[in-house]
């Protein structure tokens, strides 16, 4: 039974959009499977890894002889597809359970899995919560905290980011227990106050998958699921049972020891100082002094960096150590010109935010070295 004739592209882009989320090996087969469904007159492509579904569809053009359903494997379809010519015409024909892809004098046969026993996710209820912002908007705002989230943790609360509407505000907040990213951005209109912890894996899907633009994304909040709709894109994800730690209590306030340094230029010598940090520990040290700033970095060998920056400072002298890349991602992945950075004493954690602004706070805890 033919199934689809169509361009490569036009198979091979939904393909692409969805196969992200799938396992290569797993315990359950049909989870490495796609599943290729033709229905009310639209081609659906749906992935799931029982955590989050995606669903995308083919362009308009392309309508088969009649409804069809049917899983493969993502993973191999695809680089079926990437093999063959661009403009290349493909031909997917079903039989039995065989699905035959052919294109121009190349037939491939794969084998295939049962559409019925694919695991769909149940349609949510009506959603508790839902609005709309810009895609670039919520890119922005992901890759300002997600480098944060912890990776498999016991705390299994702490590998997801917390996705919080109140008032009006979108607040998303991440911790791996040594730091915290915390950023906001306004809302058009009040919301009642609903939260959602959003597993890791999702939130890094999110932010490849959301592009630069001003086209709209609707957040929505379920019963135990969020939905995201954007660009015939629609992912679904389970939500991570468990209470985040009170972010509030976390952010220091009233420090007195601060200043206010170019990013570009503190991240680039925080680069330099690393390649001589200790493999293991990543320690750095910070010394503050009035107008100056002493950055070391020492190893296992006794080798070590020292960077030294002027800077309008005029408080206490301060001693204080840190893990390197805690500093390095932040400032990585913000794009401000300058950083406020402020301190209270050697024990004590830091604050890192943006001159002027509320909507973005980071905080990390010293370590001895």
């Amino acid at each position: 039974m033919k199934l689809i004739q169509a361009e490569r592209d036009v198979l091979l882009k939904p393909l692409q959009t969805v196969t992200g989320i799938v396992e290569r090996r797993h315990t359950l087969p049909i989870l490495s499977n796609v599943l290729l469904q033709f229905k009310d007159r639209i081609i659906s492509f749906i992935a799931t890894d029982l955590e989050i579904q995606i669903t995308t569809s083919a362009p308009d053009g392309t309508i088969p002889d009649e409804d069809f359903s049917v899983t493969v494997s993502a993973k191999k379809l695809q680089d079926i597809l990437r093999a063959l010519p661009d403009q290349a015409q493909v031909v997917l024909e079903a039989e039995e359970n065989r699905l035959h892809a052919k294109a121009g004098k190349s037939r491939f046969n794969l084998q295939t899995l049962p559409a019925e026993d694919f695991p769909r996710f149940s349609e949510g209820t009506e959603p508790l919560a839902k609005i709309t912002v810009q895609q670039k908007e919520l890119k922005r705002l992901l890759s300002m905290v997600q480098y944060a989230m912890a990776q498999q943790d016991i705390r299994y609360y702490l590998n997801g980011l917390l996705l919080l509407m109140e008032d009006d505000c979108l607040k998303v907040v991440a911790t791996d227990g040594h730091r915290l990213a915390f950023a906001l951005m306004m809302l058009e209109a009040p919301q009642e106050k609903k939260e959602a912890i959003l597993p890791r894996k999702v939130v890094l899907e999110l932010a490849k998958q959301l592009t630069d633009s001003e086209e709209p994304v609707t957040i929505e909040i379920l019963q135990n699921q969020v939905r995201f709709t954007f660009s015939n894109v629609v992912l679904v994800s389970k939500v991570v049972d468990g209470k985040f730690p009170d972010y509030n209590r976390v952010i220091p306030t009233g420090y007195q020891k601060q200043f206010e340094i170019n990013r570009l230029l503190f991240l680039q010598t925080l680069q330099r100082a690393s390649i001589l940090s200790n493999e293991k520990f990543r320690g750095v040290r910070l010394i503050l002094t009035p107008g100056n700033l002493r950055i070391v970095c020492n190893n296992s060998e006794q080798e070590e960096a020292q960077e030294e920056l002027e800077l309008q400072y005029d408080g206490e002298a301060l001693d204080i150590g840190f893990n390197i890349t805690y500093l390095l991602d932040v400032l990585n992945n913000l794009g401000s010109e300058t950083v406020q950075c402020s301190f209270g004493d050697a024990n004590s954690s830091a604050l890192i935010v943006l001159p002027g602004d509320d909507n973005f706070k980071y905080v990390v805890m010293p370590m001895r070295i």
